[in-house]
């Protein structure tokens, strides 16, 4: 079981250092989020920190009610499944299930095939997080399992756009965006803003 779970409802706890501060208090001279509901504002910060990018603001697709949800599974504890290594190594708290790791074949890719795997495992109530493959979020979507939240960020050419146009057009709680960007590190900084968001 997740180290979360230990403390139901509480942020893990985590020392910030003095140079996030301030990065955060440049991010704020540039961007202004203060309209945002509470759990976007936080995504949408902690991937412009991440990125140092403020453009990400424009194109994230939040929903305030999929973020609460799924961050309350997380602090309760349930399984948060990743696509592949890199994402999980970004999450800093918890311990994510990688999906690769799991796969038996490579139909249509090994990251589809991860994914197939984790759901048998994981049917009901995980967080997954795709943020590297698009094949791993079209598996994901055509499986549908009954996630708590779907971070769907993955990176690339090559039906990135279309896989998460088809998470949002699902009835799976989500968070996504509407170009080809994404990936590991964008990905991962998604679910720690919603680890150590502010109690709510």
């Amino acid at each position: 079981m997740s180290e979360l779970a230990s403390s139901p409802q509480a942020r893990p706890l985590r020392a910030v250092h003095p140079i996030e501060t301030e990065s955060y208090a440049i991010l704020r001279t540039r961007l202004d989020t203060s309209d945002l509901p509470p759990l976007t504002r936080a995504v949408v910060e902690r991937i412009v920190h991440t990125t140092a990018d403020p453009t990400w603001a424009g194109e994230l697709a939040c929903d305030e009610d999929a973020l609460r949800a799924g961050r309350a599974a997380l602090l309760a504890g349930a399984p948060l499944v990743t696509d592949v290594r890199m994402v999980a190594a970004g999450i800093t708290a918890g311990e994510p299930v990688v999906a690769l790791d799991l796969a038996r074949d490579a139909v249509p890719t090994r990251s589809a095939a991860g994914i197939r795997a984790a759901a048998e495992r994981y049917p009901d109530g995980a967080v997954w997080v795709i943020g590297n493959a698009p094949t791993a979020l079209d598996e994901l979507v055509r499986i549908a399992p009954a996630a708590a939240l779907v971070v769907g960020l993955p990176v690339g050419f090559v039906g990135s756009v279309a896989a998460k146009a088809a998470l949002r057009a699902s009835s799976m709680p989500a968070l996504s965006n509407r170009t080809e960007r994404g990936g590991a590190a964008v990905a991962a900084a998604a679910v720690n803003a919603l680890l150590y968001a502010e109690a709510l």
